[in-house]
């Protein structure tokens, strides 16, 4: 298994399906929930655990899917949203890849690593993944595992 770390964000470590009305929001092409999704664990922790696993030597990545059936401009208004709450909630975290990609992409696919873990809550994902993967209750326990 190669040194490798990449989580979903949303429903895995960003909260979206916790935003009021999200999936009017979806079909809207309202791209501000992407935006107040709240952190689903202590990012302060995941943050401090992700730096030191670098200076260890593991990559670590994101690898999101866009909205199912989006346009060409919400999908550019999303990527620049999950970037963002990236940067704002995770900003001491320099990735080594994003990969924010159109829905249904198979992840393993278009990341460098796919023989490394996956934190995912879609079982699928997990499934097809190379590697080893996890749903987002394992993140802090197999984090400190490492």
């Amino acid at each position: 298994m190669t040194k490798a770390i990449y989580f979903d964000m949303d429903g895995t470590i960003a909260n979206l399906y916790g935003v009021e009305n999200w999936l009017e929001k979806i079909m809207n092409e309202d791209a501000s929930l992407y935006i107040e999704a709240l952190p689903l664990l202590k990012l302060n922790v995941l943050a401090r655990l992700l730096n030191n696993l670098q200076k260890k030597g593991w990559v670590i990545g994101i690898v999101s899917w866009l909205a199912k059936n989006s346009s060409e401009n919400y999908d550019i208004e999303v990527a620049k949203a999950k970037t963002n709450w990236l940067n704002s909630h995770l900003a001491s975290v320099k990735f080594d890849e994003i990969n924010i990609v159109p829905y249904g992409t198979p992840k393993e696919e278009v990341v460098d690593f796919p023989n490394g873990i996956l934190f995912d809550d879609e079982i699928q994902n997990r499934e097809n993944w190379i590697g080893k993967a996890f749903d987002e209750t394992e993140i802090l326990t197999v984090l400190k595992a490492l």
